[in-house]
């Protein structure tokens, strides 16, 4: 007997928790997509290429098209992280490379340089969490990130996702295999989430 599959997106999606605001993306996010990454490429392009000095509005656009195809087809949940009141664009967050055999998933989250130590993506990533495990259905959500990659590391532990592994040449990164840490959460760990 075969597993059920994930469940399929809803239509409309917002998450929040009072701070912040989760929904999927807009095509008028597109400025302050390109404004976020433009402000933090310093922290972010080591650990997200696309995040890079030259970075244009267009490519903004291109994204928020894509992620909108990936949302509408199922095969990945992009949402940006915005405040409560919708109007600072904080970082993004996602749940994407569905496993559907094995109900599992990778979660991918940042947050804009000015808004770092703040604990959003912590609050965030627990939003899209419980969203994957109760919604969609997921058994397994993974957080694989480069082992120097220490904020993204710590936000792991702050959701309560086990280090199951520094696994050999699991990233592409730069045109190389990298090793990675291999974080993990079932539903049962966010239990004791912080």
């Amino acid at each position: 007997m075969t597993a059920p599959s994930i469940a399929p997106f809803p239509p409309m999606l917002e998450l929040g928790d009072g701070r912040l605001c989760l929904r999927p993306w807009q095509d008028d996010d597109a400025d302050s997509l390109f404004e976020a990454a433009r402000e933090s490429v310093t922290s972010l392009a080591r650990w997200l290429p696309w995040c890079h000095p030259d970075y244009q509005r267009h490519e903004a656009i291109a994204w928020i098209a894509r992620c909108r195809e990936g949302w509408h087809a199922g095969e990945h949940a992009a949402l940006p992280i915005f405040d409560a009141a919708g109007a600072e664009l904080l970082g993004a967050v996602g749940l994407n490379q569905f496993n559907r055999a094995h109900r599992s998933a990778n979660l991918g989250y940042w947050v804009r340089q000015s808004r770092h130590g703040q604990g959003i993506a912590a609050a965030a990533c627990r939003l899209v969490t419980r969203f994957g495990f109760a919604q969609l259905g997921l058994a397994r959500i993974e957080i694989v990130v480069l082992p120097d990659n220490h904020a993204s590391r710590r936000t792991a532990e702050k959701l309560g996702a086990q280090l199951e592994a520094i696994a050999r040449h699991r990233l592409w990164v730069d045109g190389q295999p990298r090793d990675a840490a291999v974080h993990a959460l079932i539903p049962a760990d966010l239990q004791g989430a912080r």
